[in-house]
C-alpha cells in the first residue's frame, strides 16, 4: 500500500480540484452568456429583468432565431444588439464627444472611452459568438415594424445603423464624467405610468424626428434619453441607457416600474420577446457548442477527461481473473498439441533453447541490452554490471539447452529458468520496498 499512496494522494488532489472547479462554476451560473443577455446572471446581464417580468405575469418570452422570418404579433426587445454595418457619423453637441464620421461599429475603437473598451474586453469570446443583425435581417425588421409591431432597442454604443437611419433617429455619445444620470418622464403617459425617476448610466442621447415623442429626459440637461418613434403602423422605442436593463441597475429608483409599465403597454399589440439569437443562442446547439457553453477551455478539459476515462476503461486493477473455461481448455489443447509436435519431432534442444531465449529477454532490461541479444552476449553484460550469479545461471542454461536430448532435459531447463525468474522477482520486490 505504501508504494500506491503517492498515486492515491495525487488522484485525490485532482478529484478535489475538479469538484472545487465545478462548485465555483456552479456559483457563477449564467456568467457564460453575453452582456445584456437574459441568460446572464452577472451584474451586466439582464436575467433579473426577465425573471421580474416573467414572475410578474407580464407575458414575456425569448426568441432564438434570426429575423429572416419573424412571427406575426411578436414585439422584440433588442438589448445591446449590434448591427452588421454603420456608415453615417454622429452629430455633436456642446458637452459631448462624437465618433469619427463613417466606419462601422467595430472600426470606431478610437472613439470609445476606456470603460467601453474594457467592456468589450470582458465580453471575451461572446463578442465572436454573438452574430450582428445583418442587412437582410434589418430590412425584415423594418417591414415587421411597418406592419404594426413594436421594437424596443437599447444600443450598446452611440453608433448609427440602418434601423436608426430609417426611423430618423441619431445618437450622441456622452462623456465619461456624465455617465450616471437621473432621468424623469418627459410627459405623463402609459409607457411611464407610476414612474417618477430612473437612475442609470447613459451612453447616448437622442435627436428625434418631428413625429417622435420623448419618454425620458435628463433631469438637469433636458436631453432626450428614451423616445417612441412611429414607423408605418408600428413604432420603435429607443433607450440610450442600456444599463437600465442590467441586473445591477434594476433596484435603483423606479427602474423596475419603468419596465413593468413599458412591457405592459407593448403587450397590448402582441407578445414581448427578448432577442437571444444575436447574443449567441440558437434553438439548436451542437454537442461542441454545448460542451463549450462555459468557455473553450472547459470543452478541452471535457475532451481530455473522456480520453482519460476511455484509457482507464481498457485496463483493470486487482488480481488477474481466471480465463473462461472454453479459453482455458483451448489454450491447454494448443499447448498440448505444440508439445506433442516437439516431442514427436524430437525437437528437445530447440524447445529448451526457446525457454532460454525468453529468459534472456527478461534479463536484458537489467543491463540495457537488446531483448534479441544472444545468451553469451547477455551473460558478459550481466557480469560487467555485477550480476555474476545471473550470468552464470544463464550461460549454464544455454549450455544445457544445446545438449537437451529428451523430455527430462527440457523439464530441467524449464525448472532452472523458473528458479532464476523467482530470484529476479525477489530482488525487484526488495528494491521497491527500499
Amino acid at each position: 500500500m505504501r508504494d500506491r499512496f503517492p498515486l492515491v494522494l495525487i488522484g485525490g488532489l485532482v478529484l478535489l480540484g475538479a469538484l472545487g472547479s465545478a462548485l465555483m462554476q456552479g456559483a457563477k451560473r449564467g456568467a457564460f452568456a453575453d452582456q445584456l443577455s437574459t441568460y446572464r446572471s452577472e451584474r451586466n446581464g439582464a436575467r433579473a429583468l426577465y425573471l421580474l417580468l416573467e414572475q410578474g405575469g407580464a407575458g414575456v418570452g425569448r426568441t432564438q432565431q434570426s429575423f429572416e422570418a419573424i412571427e406575426h404579433g411578436q414585439n422584440l426587445f433588442l438589448l445591446g444588439t449590434s448591427f452588421a454595418e454603420s456608415h453615417e457619423g454622429l452629430k455633436s453637441k456642446t458637452g459631448f464627444t462624437t465618433p469619427k464620421d463613417g466606419g462601422s461599429e467595430d472600426d470606431e475603437d478610437e472613439a470609445l472611452s476606456d470603460e467601453e473598451k474594457e467592456d468589450l474586453k470582458t465580453r471575451g469570446l461572446n463578442a465572436m459568438r454573438a452574430p450582428p443583425i445583418s442587412e437582410d435581417e434589418t430590412e425584415k425588421l423594418l417591414e415587421h415594424i411597418q406592419d404594426g409591431a413594436t421594437v424596443v432597442y437599447l444600443p450598446r454604443r452611440a453608433t448609427s445603423n440602418e434601423l436608426l437611419r430609417a426611423t430618423g433617429v441619431s445618437l450622441t455619445t456622452v462623456e465619461k464624467e456624465l455617465d450616471l444620470r437621473t432621468l424623469v418622464p418627459a410627459q405623463p403617459g402609459p409607457f411611464t405610468r407610476g414612474v417618477e425617476r430612473v437612475e442609470a448610466r447613459v451612453t447616448s442621447f437622442l435627436d428625434l424626428p418631428e413625429r417622435a415623442f420623448p419618454l425620458l429626459v435628463d433631469e438637469r440637461l433636458d436631453l432626450v434619453a428614451a423616445a417612441v418613434v412611429p414607423y408605418g403602423q408600428g413604432r420603435l422605442i429607443v433607450i440610450g441607457a442600456p444599463e437600465l436593463a442590467m441586473n445591477q441597475a434594476l433596484a435603483r429608483a423606479d427602474n423596475a416600474q419603468l419596465w413593468r409599465a413599458l412591457v405592459r403597454q407593448v403587450n397590448r399589440t402582441g407578445i414581448a420577446s427578448f432577442d437571444e439569437y444575436h447574443h449567441g443562442f440558437s434553438g439548436e446547439r451542437s454537442m461542441g457548442a454545448f460542451a463549450a457553453r462555459y468557455g473553450l477551455q472547459y470543452a478541452v478539459a471535457q475532451l481530455l477527461l473522456g480520453v482519460i476515462l476511455w484509457a482507464a476503461s481498457l485496463r483493470r486493477f486487482g488480481r488477474p481473473r481466471a480465463p473462461k473455461e472454453e479459453l482455458r481448455i483451448g489454450a491447454t489443447d494448443a499447448l498440448s498439441a505444440t508439445s506433442r509436435l516437439y516431442r514427436e519431432g524430437k525437437h528437445f534442444a530447440h524447445a529448451a533453447q526457446c525457454i532460454v531465449k525468453e529468459l534472456a529477454a527478461e534479463l536484458a532490461p537489467l543491463v540495457g541490452a537488446s531483448p534479441r541479444a544472444s545468451p553469451a552476449e547477455l551473460g558478459a553484460a550481466l557480469e560487467l554490471h555485477g550480476r555474476k550469479e545471473l550470468s552464470t545461471a544463464l550461460l549454464s542454461l544455454a549450455s544445457s539447452a544445446q545438449a537437451a536430448q529428451r523430455d527430462a532435459d527440457v523439464f530441467e531447463v524449464a525448472s532452472r529458468a523458473a528458479l532464476v525468474r523467482s530470484t529476479l522477482q525477489h530482488h525487484r520486490k526488495k528494491r521497491i520496498v527500499r
